[in-house]
């Protein structure tokens, strides 16, 4: 039975809900603190909302019990509009992954959306779908929120295009091609056969090239082609035919179903290795032991008015999303980062001052020499006054801190003003672009996608 404040607090979520949009979007369950409890996406944001609050609704049977003990929690629910529901099923997967909402089970694991990829670094570019694309040397279209209609629609496009979708290391100036078979897929025309010289490169180049332009635009005169060809087959009375044509324009028009590699970020899908990186990161850091846990710190200025602090964690290489935080500013007023990162190192670093918890071996910076020295001296400032407080020194003397500058990649490291320049290609360098551009991304991303609205909710 509910109690008469929380009646109270239903009837001011029900008028909220009364100011929803009818279009798609993503709601936001929030309770005390304006922690949210639970990310949805919806195809109309207001009727969805208000199915949980309805009078007398038995969520137990259509929601289940976990759902009914969230909604005892939430305080307030907020909204954000979307272009359409695939930018919906796309940003509310990313959220879920970054911030990683205590009622929401699905999505936080490491799946990710596939990618449609052309891989033009080879003399013949294969085409294939893809969660783990290759690192450099092709080209990505997607992600996509329906792989069983990709895997449909990919081969509806080797019919047309007739590219290649083989594995096979296949290079303009091999001999044997000449004497390669070709597989099936060359005998029903579904294949130009690279493989065993049936085409010149210049040839299939273009095909790549077709492919591309129509992944790129409307697809109007394939579209057009195949509605004529609908329309002549139902008017001849051959209707599997017709029906045939009907499916493969449904499938046409789904590839329109998917986002950007830019704005639709899935940072897991590129990170690489990270064994040799760690190695060549504990050499350049001159430590004894493995470099095991780092901790990236960026800052950003949300809707160029709410500052916040980020602080991501990686173990061996890789995320570690539960370690994930977010801080809100409280003692810094307007734009000071070096102030900012020093209030974050304090925060965060507190509890292993204390000896309760454990210090990372890494912490990196996302800036210039400037924040490392705010980084270095809010470490020393804390040290000092735990020991004129007459606390126990925690501070690891295997600690290292460091910066990481965007553009020149330059790498500061604590003690020293001259930048560490490590090649494009090294692999700690690369490591530490990662833990740098997942600091950056998880302190900017409300900002992209909320546009403003002060839905942060520190974690504690």
């Amino acid at each position: 039975m509910a109690s008469s404040k929380e009646k109270d607090k239903f009837e001011k979520i029900r008028e909220r809900i009364k100011d929803f949009p009818t279009g798609p979007g993503l709601y936001f369950m929030k309770g005390a603190g304006d922690k949210v409890l639970y990310i949805g996406k919806a195809k109309s944001l207001r009727s969805r909302v208000a199915s949980y609050f309805q009078p007398g609704s038995d969520l137990v049977a259509s929601r289940g019990p976990k759902i009914v003990e969230m909604i005892g929690k939430v305080e307030t629910v907020d909204f954000v509009e979307t272009p359409n529901e695939v930018d919906a099923v796309l940003k509310e997967a990313r959220l879920i992954k970054d911030v990683r909402p205590p009622y929401n089970t699905e999505l936080v694991d490491d799946k990710t959306f596939p990618y449609l990829e052309i891989t033009t670094g080879e003399d013949f570019p294969g085409v294939y779908i893809t969660r783990k694309p290759q690192p450099r040397g092709s080209r990505l279209f997607g992600p996509f929120t329906n792989a069983k209609d990709l895997r449909a629609v990919l081969v509806v496009l080797q019919k047309i295009f007739k590219f290649r979708t083989c594995k096979l290391a296949i290079s303009e100036d091999d001999p044997k091609r000449r004497f390669f078979r070709p597989c099936l897929l060359y005998s029903i025309k579904q294949c130009v056969a690279p493989c065993g010289a049936r085409i010149e490169k210049s040839e299939y180049k273009k095909i790549v090239t077709d492919l591309t332009k129509f992944l790129r635009s409307k697809r109007s005169t394939v579209l057009r082609r195949l509605r004529k060809q609908m329309a002549e087959a139902s008017g001849a009375l051959e209707y599997e035919k017709a029906a045939m044509f009907r499916d493969r324009i449904r499938l046409i028009e789904r590839l329109d179903r998917r986002g950007t590699p830019e704005e639709d970020v899935q940072p897991e899908v590129f990170a690489g290795d990270p064994t040799e990186a760690l190695v060549q990161l504990r050499d350049m850091l001159e430590r004894p032991e493995p470099v095991r846990i780092i901790e990236g710190i960026d800052i950003a200025n949300i809707a160029g008015a709410e500052a916040v602090g980020s602080l991501v964690k990686f173990i061996d290489g890789k995320p570690f999303k539960s370690g994930y935080r977010r801080f809100k500013i409280k003692t810094v007023e307007g734009i000071d980062d070096y102030a900012m990162i020093a209030e974050v190192v304090k925060r965060r670093y507190k509890y292993a001052l204390r000896g309760e918890e454990l210090w990372p071996d890494l912490v990196l910076i996302d800036g210039g020499l400037g924040h490392l020295r705010a980084a270095e001296t809010a470490f020393q400032e804390m040290t000092v006054s735990a020991g004129e407080a007459g606390g126990r020194d925690q501070s690891p003397p295997e600690l290292k801190i460091a910066a990481i500058a965007k553009k020149e990649e330059d790498i500061y490291l604590q003690g020293s003003s001259a930048p560490v320049k490590l090649s494009a290609h090294s692999p700690a360098r690369k490591l530490l672009q990662y833990v740098r551009d997942e600091a950056h991304r998880f302190a900017q991303h409300y900002h992209h996608i909320l546009r403003g609205k002060k839905m942060l909710g520190e974690r504690p």
